[in-house]
């Protein structure tokens, strides 16, 4: 029988990364705008929603209680800080036609995980996680001697993104919460860059009734949303349930490159795909014989 709120788990999940997997049709709406201007209107337009949801659900008390842990605070503006960095590569990634290199470093995703967990967390692995990492090392290693490059944005969005996740999980905030202090922390940024460009002419922030304006604050409540039904995933799905789902993300915006961008898929990146995807099924099954264990 399958647990209380499995199911809704499972929607949850769904929705939350098949949002995730259509940003690349979403952003592509705006090819005209710059990643940094994209990257500042969809920070400051999540942060004004966020902020709108927390009053409404009267939610501002762990925003209050965090302000005093300043350790936490801090590590929490350094993943922010990896967040956005993150955003853009993935932005500059789909602006530059390298939408299968993004997808491939989001493949890569997990792996770097489990290496950080090595590195950082001393964690052991066993014979089957580091079977996953050679094939990784493997798939890289391919890159360079075939396409005769590094992937080096598939590798920016997988340390970022993993690293990010690592120091996410060392702060006890919940999504909603975590991301109103995430985007507090880059609005600096942005609005320097907002006022940088503002002197050289340039309007980063705009409020003309057209379509791309609709889009940019839309991108703030599209950047909430998912984490929200992330959360609740989570919340009611064991990790190698979210683990699995995790793979829908990339794998659409795989899809998406090759079917509806037109992207070309080069034979050697085909190879280093196969050898992600294989580490991934061990990494996978290691995972569900770890989880399996326990109930055992």
């Amino acid at each position: 029988m399958a647990p209380k709120g499995h199911g809704a788990g499972i929607a949850y999940g769904l929705l939350a990364y098949v949002i995730w997997g259509c940003f690349p049709i979403y952003f592509r709406q705006l090819a005209d705008v710059s990643p940094m201007d994209i990257l500042s209107n969809r920070t400051a337009w999540a942060f004004v929603f966020v902020t709108l949801l927390l009053t409404l659900r009267r939610r501002w008390g762990k925003v209050i209680a965090m302000w005093q842990t300043p350790h936490h605070l801090l590590r929490l503006s350094i993943a922010a800080l990896l967040l956005g960095s993150n955003w853009l590569g993935f932005l500059w990634a789909l602006d530059q036609h390298q939408l299968v290199a993004a997808s491939l470093g989001y493949f890569l995703t997990p792996l770097v995980n489990v290496v950080l967990g090595l590195l950082v967390l001393k964690e052991k692995l066993n014979r089957m996680e580091w079977l996953a990492i050679a094939l990784a090392g493997c798939a890289v290693g391919n890159e360079l001697l075939a396409l005769g490059t590094l992937p080096w944005i598939s590798l920016f969005l997988a340390a970022t993104f993993g690293t990010y996740g690592l120091l996410r999980k060392q702060v006890p905030i919940d999504a909603i919460s975590g991301l109103w202090l995430e985007t507090l922390a880059m609005l600096p940024i942005c609005l320097i860059y907002a006022a940088w460009q503002a002197r050289h002419g340039h309007l980063v922030f705009t409020f003309a009734a057209d379509a791309n304006t609709a889009l940019l604050i839309g991108a703030g409540i599209m950047t909430a949303l998912p984490l929200m039904a992330f959360a609740a995933a989570t919340q009611r799905l064991d990790l190698a349930m979210v683990g699995m789902l995790m793979y829908i993300n990339p794998t659409m915006q795989f899809l998406t490159a090759i079917l509806l961008f037109d992207e070309p898929l080069q034979p050697a990146r085909v190879l280093s795909f196969a050898l992600i995807w294989l580490g991934l099924f061990i990494f996978s099954a290691s995972a569900w014989q770890k989880y399996r264990k326990p109930a055992a």
